[in-house]
């Protein structure tokens, strides 16, 4: 069997969990000022309350994962990516102490309404610049990090850092289309609609951009006949934009959400068929970057036994906070 695949595959599963479930957590906060009223924003962060610290499953089961079962590019990508992480960390450090402290004040509210919108807004803005770094290429040598401190900070890492904020903020408004009601639901309709523009127009600008780069992904994608089934993602994309937005414009309250999540899902599996078999492009690739045989069915036995538990029990949290999310309950003192 190969290992070092069935690894690499659960780590993007996870990835793209955290995304998925942290992602519209992380849109809500960012949404903050474009609700200006008191207790719309109460009830934005009680849409969140309940489960966002479980969200933050998923990014400790990535990066534990990454430095596990790929110590190489572990070894590689953090030196090149040591300021982005440092500030996401930070961003979300403070993101989680704004949910405790915001309903324990009365005088310093607007202070900790900063905090969630700030570090939620830096940890997004970080998370795409870390994607955009490792599209553009990460200088090694001799399998080592051979770059400089502010290589990661790039125009095209800051297109996709704004990419990212863009499309948590996209999460975050079918979140609360499908969680409210009234003013507050109206509204997100609204943004929620011109987010998805927005970010359909970023991918297309990346999925053009990448291969007009690269010419090893332009063969890939533009080698035919053998790469005509690649062109299923960008019909699906479209599909799924006509989806979202048809969906939006009918009011839907759950659908819109799952389009949403759909985007991401289309454009992640199109970046990944881009840049595989690499972990850092162009120049590791999964199985130069793997552990050992007997370290990943180890590490494997482990994920098989706790993998059903996480999904089990992230499942029933959201099943027991089912509904909309009303101005007289959520998390208070």
């Amino acid at each position: 069997m190969d290992y070092a695949l069935i690894w690499a595959i659960l780590i993007a599963i996870a990835v793209f969990a955290y995304v998925a479930l942290d992602g519209f957590d992380l849109g809500v906060a960012m949404l903050f000022p474009w609700f200006r009223k008191e207790n719309h924003r109460d009830i934005m962060m009680n849409t969140v309350a309940p489960v966002w610290d479980g969200n933050e499953t998923w990014l400790v089961l990535g990066g534990g994962g990454l430095l596990a079962v790929f110590p190489l590019a572990y070894a590689v990508l953090m030196p090149a990516l040591y300021m982005p992480v440092i500030a996401m960390l930070l961003g979300l450090i403070f993101r989680g102490v704004a949910f405790e402290y915001r309903f324990k004040t009365k005088t310093s509210k607007h202070l900790w309404d900063l905090s969630f919108i700030l570090g939620s807004l830096v940890a997004a803005l970080s998370q795409g610049i870390m994607l955009g770094a490792m599209l553009q290429g990460i200088k090694v040598v001799d399998r080592a990090y051979a770059g400089g401190w502010f290589d990661w900070l790039t125009w095209f890492s800051l297109f996709c850092g704004i990419a990212v904020v863009i499309g948590y903020a996209l999460l975050g408004a079918t979140w609360l289309v499908m969680k409210t009601e009234g003013e507050l639901q109206r509204r997100s309709y609204g943004l929620a609609f011109r987010f998805a523009l927005a970010l359909v127009a970023c991918i297309a600008f990346v999925s053009l951009y990448l291969p007009w780069r690269s010419s090893a992904i332009a063969d890939r994608w533009f080698s035919f006949p053998a790469s005509i089934w690649l062109w299923i993602l960008p019909l699906v994309l479209a599909g799924v934009t006509i989806g979202l937005l048809r969906a939006l414009k009918q009011r839907r309250h759950v659908s819109p959400y799952l389009w949403s999540l759909g985007l991401f899902l289309v454009a992640f599996l199109g970046f990944a068929v881009s840049i595989f078999p690499y972990l850092v492009p162009r120049a590791i690739t999964l199985w130069d970057a793997a552990a050992p045989d007997n370290s990943l069915v180890f590490l494997l036995v482990g994920a098989v036994i706790l993998l059903p538990i996480i999904f089990a029990y992230t499942g029933y949290t959201y099943w027991v906070f089912r509904g909309k999310v009303r101005e007289d309950s959520g998390y208070h003192d």
